[in-house]
């Protein structure tokens, strides 16, 4: 497997949480342990299952973390709408962390089926 640190969407997922703390500072103090660490923690499984799943021996197994690395993102993009929906973001804020994260979803997605006709 090639290292983490190489793969574009590794790169990109890493931007994104960045984005993301950015934003739920903002987020009420009473957040702190509820959506703002739900959103934080998301966002960091995304690149944190891509980077694991890079070390593993085999595609299989990169695979997997990157099918993992997919659930989190929808989790994220869940807790993101909740955000809108009980105006902790804005619609501006929402629509640029989700168009964010979609390309992420067609990044993992392409990788994943490249992967798949590997093995």
């Amino acid at each position: 497997m090639s290292h983490f640190r190489k793969i574009l969407v590794w790169q990109k997922s890493i931007s994104l949480v960045t984005k993301i703390y950015k934003t739920t500072k903002t987020f009420p103090k009473e957040e702190t342990f509820g959506l703002t660490s739900q959103i934080r923690r998301s966002s960091i499984s995304i690149s944190s299952n891509i980077a694991e799943g890079s070390g593993r021996e085999s595609t299989k197994d990169f695979l997997r973390f990157l099918y993992i690395s997919l659930g989190s993102l929808f989790e994220m993009q869940t807790q993101l709408e909740i955000a809108k929906n009980i105006i902790y973001i804005n619609e501006e804020e929402f629509n640029n962390l989700y168009e964010d994260s979609r390309e992420i979803e067609r990044m993992l997605a392409s990788l994943i089926k490249k992967l798949k006709e590997t093995i």
